[in-house]
């Protein structure tokens, strides 16, 4: 998911997404002001939709179906908007150097990167990619 106040925009992570949508408060409270600023764009991108499913078929997230079961509708609720990957976004993400191994935060990162889009994340290891975060 991806957030920006006013002419920012800013994506979060799936774990931000999933902890907005549950009221969870390990969301900081930054986080959820800006999330819940009417002003704020919020992106989710096709890649936290991908790990979602995932993570609910091998089980690893089953609290988590009815949000992937209905993930557009509920997006839509939040006034949500989607992020599509693209050609670019995969290349970039492919490519991207560094130890970092896991394909749904290589692709939020380079998301975030092409966009230029604040990664919502308390994802230390993110600041070595060179994206704007924001906890």
């Amino acid at each position: 998911m991806s957030c920006a106040p006013g002419n920012e925009r800013d994506a979060t992570t799936t774990h931000a997404l999933l902890w907005w949508l549950d009221g969870d408060e390990h969301l900081s409270l930054p986080a959820r002001e800006a999330i819940g600023d009417q002003h704020t764009v919020v992106l989710v991108s096709a890649a936290s939709a991908w790990e979602i499913a995932t993570k609910v078929r091998i089980g690893k997230l089953a609290g988590a179906i009815h949000v992937i079961e209905h993930l557009l509708d509920i997006l839509d609720s939040q006034d949500f908007f989607h992020l599509p990957v693209s050609l670019e976004h995969a290349r970039r993400a492919g490519l991207m150097p560094g130890v970092h191994r896991d394909p749904f935060d290589r692709m939020l990162i380079a998301q975030a990167q092409i966009e230029g889009l604040i990664l919502v994340s308390n994802e230390t290891l993110f600041d070595s990619f060179g994206v704007a975060r924001g906890w």
